[in-house]
């Protein structure tokens, strides 16, 4: 357990209520939740406010280019086993909404902490967390984060030397390079669906070897790291050799992932495996990911896809054809206005499904399904898709904007 501190300062107190204020005024004018606005206007109060708020804390940060808020999620859960837990759970990831979040956390012990990319070294250092956990790297937002290598030296060069225990995949060799700098590493055997980002050596460039779940460089030896935790079907292997049974009501062999890597972190307090996963069979959804809604006398169940390596788990967990599916696309700031990204989802995995298509960028996802051969409909809006589209439920996939605009939609 982390050491009491001291009261916060009387400008750290000042920050805090206005930042609440603020938040507050922002949910009764319909905004949204006033995570970011609050935490701005409290750093703007008082720039050194995130360390001060996490003194009391055992941090624990996730980050990751997918995964991470469903991973905060379940790790949150499981340590609620040890002691009270403050958390992002609605993933507002950034400085201003991790500020937010801990500032309700006076009475916690643990700060469980999703961190954007970008962000991780920066928060790290004011946070000074006990775990780091990295889930994997791949193409996201090309038009504000930076290229996967290059993200991949930022986070080996922030965390050089760290002393928390660096919690990471080692089936990602981006995750592993990023890692290998700290002192203190615990292997987890995750899985990658996704290898399109990790096919050159992020050592010396050379071309890395994947022979079945394996992977090397053969020009400079890098090389996949023997893991001390280890995702098997559907049982979580302990550094013991111990199986424990993975009972979630998430889907998808990701979240089994995930639940590997929390199982991991929690183990670093003391938390017993069969007591983590038991504890993470209480998460049905996160942020309204996975939510099975009515809508229009219909049933849709609610995904949400960022990036080609959401994508791709996403389609491995809808219903099979003939399911109707509606995607919705957009390009707004939160998502990255760059959509050449669709032209890296393999959309064919669809073929057989009912598609109805809508959001910002519609046509730039017409276009992308008409290249794969697909049949599909283009929609203006979710009424029509779902009047539209033939019985049975619908898997309605979204990207971040979207997804939220959905949620409206159908008042999730």
């Amino acid at each position: 357990m982390a050491g009491n501190t001291d009261p916060l300062s009387p400008r750290a107190k000042l920050a805090v209520t206005a930042g609440k204020a603020a938040a507050a005024v922002s949910r009764a004018a319909g905004r949204g939740s006033g995570s970011v606005i609050g935490g701005r206007v409290a750093l703007k109060l008082d720039p050194d406010l995130l360390g001060r708020l996490a003194q009391h804390l055992d941090v624990i940060l996730v980050s990751a280019t997918n995964g991470k808020t469903t991973t905060t999620r379940l790790i949150a859960e499981a340590l609620r086993a040890a002691g009270p837990v403050v958390s992002n759970a609605l993933g507002a990831n950034m400085p201003a909404g991790i500020t937010s979040a801990l500032a309700g956390g006076s009475d916690a012990q643990y700060g469980v902490i999703e961190v954007d990319e970008k962000y991780l070294a920066g928060v790290a250092r004011d946070t000074t967390p006990k775990v780091i956990a990295l889930l994997n790297l791949s193409r996201d937002q090309l038009d504000r984060a930076a290229e996967t290598r290059m993200l991949a030296e930022k986070w080996r060069e922030g965390l050089s030397g760290s002393k928390a225990v660096i919690v990471a995949n080692a089936d990602d060799p981006l995750i592993v390079w990023a890692a290998s700098s700290s002192p203190n590493v615990v292997w987890v055997a995750a899985g990658q669906a996704w290898k399109d980002d990790a096919w050159s050596c992020p050592s010396c460039g050379g071309v890395m070897q994947r022979p079945g779940d394996d992977w090397f460089c053969g020009e400079c030896g890098f090389r996949r790291p023997a893991p001390s935790w280890v995702l098997h079907g559907d049982y979580v292997l302990d550094p013991h050799g111990s199986a424990w049974p993975i009972h979630l009501q998430l889907p998808g062999r990701a979240n089994k992932a995930n639940a590997t890597s929390s199982a991991a972190v929690a183990a670093v307090f003391g938390v017993p495996p069969q007591v983590a996963l038991e504890r993470m069979y209480q998460v049905q959804a996160v942020a309204g990911r996975y939510d099975v809604v009515s809508f229009l006398g219909r049933e849709l169940r609610l995904l949400l896809a960022k990036n080609p390596a959401g994508w791709l788990e996403t389609f491995s967990l809808i219903d099979p054809p003939p399911t109707p599916v509606i995607l919705s696309v957009n390009a707004r700031g939160a998502d990255g206005t760059d959509t050449s990204w669709l032209w890296d989802v393999d959309y064919t995995q669809l073929a057989g499904h009912p598609i109805f298509v809508l959001g910002d960028r519609k046509l730039d996802l017409a276009v992308r399904l008409e290249v794969a051969g697909l049949d599909f409909r283009v929609c203006e809006n979710l009424d029509e898709a779902v009047q539209q589209a033939p019985p049975g439920r619908i898997e309605v996939i979204a990207n971040y904007t979207a997804f939220q605009d959905l949620r409206r939609r159908v008042g999730n």
